[in-house]
């Protein structure tokens, strides 16, 4: 097939011409201190045209194994498209992010902003200058997210139910599981949608730590949808997947009913079965013990690693679902 050569883009008033790389540094606020603070947005573009994707991680400021995945598609090179042109930034929410912190410094959440006002929040101004100055540019996104509070996820991807494009992409992605749940309002997904741009939210690990299993499952991921759409670069392998993704249609919470010391039984990713004993709570004084168990059978997506827990606190997200 005869490629067409591409056109010129312009994204924050920078014409990018095909063929070129481009770093833009877009100052979303300053420091108290006057200080500037960049966030850096890298742009690929081949010659030829073909659809533009964009990568985007860092929405929570804590979630480093997200940033830790497109960290690696700049650093070696994925990014950088046989047709068409990637857009990626690593780090989104910068300032929770040098604070190790979820939420912007206004203590909003920036994935409960969207899509934004020009003159609302420092949240809801970052959330507009997305959908506005880089979603009318994109074709598909592919946005990366970790568990949080010490609860680790197994790697998967959320798609909504009945979306059919999506849950296909997300079979090309092939994480271990795909799991369909709720677009809610005012979320990067949600927005996303209204705006028709199909978006893979992949899920994996847990806040404030990097994990290579989730790593390398967020990397080889994205280079198997970037090769479906015909812009993987050659020099880069893709690998077959072992076993098609499992999708999660039903789960439920496991929560605690004590507050104490917790320790899992069971590992993220692993089959249990209905009344299998899943892990245990004690006190600091070995004075009670209590045993959890399964409600059904069902796979293990989500751990809480905390070593301590309060009563109702969520322990285990086990699917009751599943094809």
């Amino acid at each position: 097939m005869k490629k067409t050569k591409a056109k010129d883009i312009v994204l924050f008033k920078e014409v990018i011409p095909p063929g070129s790389s481009k770093e833009l540094n877009l100052s979303f606020a300053k420091l108290h201190t006057n200080t500037p603070i960049d966030v850096p947005i890298f742009v690929e573009r081949s010659l030829y045209e073909g659809p533009t994707v964009l990568f985007t991680a860092g929405i929570h400021g804590d979630e480093v194994n997200g940033i830790e995945i497109v960290r690696q598609l700049v650093s070696k090179g994925i990014n950088k498209p046989k047709i068409g042109t990637t857009i990626t930034i690593p780090i989104i929410n910068i300032f929770g992010f040098l604070q190790k912190v979820r939420e912007f410094p206004d203590g909003r959440d920036l994935n409960r902003s969207f899509p934004g006002s020009k003159s609302g929040s420092l949240a809801a101004r970052v959330a507009h200058k997305l959908m506005n100055h880089i979603i009318p540019h994109v074709d598909y996104c592919l946005d990366f997210h970790t568990g949080g509070s010490s609860r680790f996820n197994a790697p998967h991807i959320r798609v909504e139910k009945g979306d059919e494009e999506l849950i296909k992409l997300a079979g090309i992605f092939n994480a271990p599981f795909i799991l369909q749940s709720k677009n809610l309002k005012k979320t990067f997904r949600y927005a996303c949608s209204k705006k028709g741009v199909p978006m893979l939210l992949f899920e994996g690990g847990k806040s404030n730590s990097i994990d290579n299993v989730v790593s390398n499952t967020g990397v080889n991921g994205s280079k198997r949808v970037l090769h479906h759409l015909g812009m993987l670069n050659s020099k880069f392998k893709v690998s077959s997947p072992k076993n098609n993704s499992l999708i999660i249609t039903h789960s439920i919470w496991v929560r605690a009913h004590a507050s104490g010391m917790f320790k899992p039984a069971v590992k993220v990713g692993s089959h249990v079965k209905q009344g299998e004993v899943i892990g245990h709570i004690t006190d600091p004084y070995g004075k009670i013990h209590y045993w959890i168990k399964s409600t059904n059978n069902g796979y293990v997506f989500n751990v809480n690693e905390s070593p301590l827990v309060y009563q109702g606190d969520a322990l285990f997200h086990i699917s009751t679902g599943v094809t």
